[in-house]
């Protein structure tokens, strides 16, 4: 079995605006000024309190539970009220069911969102049922530590020459090489192509639509669904 795994943020859906209006609200519980967009995008795929960590530095670290408390409380007001609805990337959803479609493909997710945003996303997008495996940093240290992949390849059995991380960050790449797995890098989410490639990428992607060829270039992908 080939075990393709997704981040979520960045790759899967396009989360930005929520995100940045998330670290907003963190931001002024802690009476702190809100770094600018780039920098506050570059967090993205990291575990909540380490990406706020990342962006205050060690000096404000006893303001972390403050910030990640207000930002999971916001999330989940915002819920409730039917909003934070991040759009599928195009192309994302065809991709999912086409690979979900055979029978010789597991798909998975490893994600810095907790298991409950991960649920809201599959709920929003009707998408429950396609990944037999869903880590999360619930239960995993932040990317780029290995274990959510190596959580995910020790649930499915799968081979780690036949497993591949998607995503859009250095953190995504460098979790699927500290794992020994491929990994594709996708150019529409938070981290540039050098970032992408400096940290292990060995291919990127443009659009959904060069998916198919890449993971038939990295996994010997047979092209024909058994």
């Amino acid at each position: 079995m080939y075990l393709i795994i997704f981040d979520v943020d960045g790759t899967l859906v396009d989360s930005q605006k929520t995100i940045l209006q998330g670290l907003q609200v963190g931001f002024e519980a802690a009476g702190l000024p809100m770094p600018d967009r780039e920098t506050a995008l570059s967090i993205v795929g990291r575990s909540l309190d380490e990406a706020f960590l990342d962006l205050v530095g060690p000096e404000h670290q006893d303001k972390i539970p403050v910030m990640s408390n207000a930002y999971k409380q916001a999330k989940w007001s915002r819920r409730r009220e039917g909003l934070d609805l991040d759009p599928l990337y195009p192309g994302a959803r065809e991709a999912i069911m086409r690979l979900n479609a055979r029978d010789d493909v597991l798909l998975g997710i490893a994600t810095g969102k907790a298991m409950r945003g991960v649920k809201h996303m599959l709920d929003t997008h009707d998408l429950h049922g396609r990944f037999v495996t869903v880590q999360t940093a619930d239960t995993s240290p932040s990317k780029p530590h290995p274990d959510m992949v190596l959580r995910a390849m020790a649930e499915t059995g799968a081979d780690r020459t036949r497993t591949i991380m998607i995503g859009d960050t250095g953190f995504d790449m460098a979790m699927a090489k500290a794992a020994g797995t491929h990994a594709l890098g996708v150019a529409w989410g938070y981290h540039d192509h050098d970032r992408l490639s400096a940290d292990g990428a060995d291919k990127i992607i443009q659009t959904y639509a060069e998916l198919d060829l890449a993971l038939g270039e990295l996994l010997d992908f047979d092209k024909e669904t058994i």
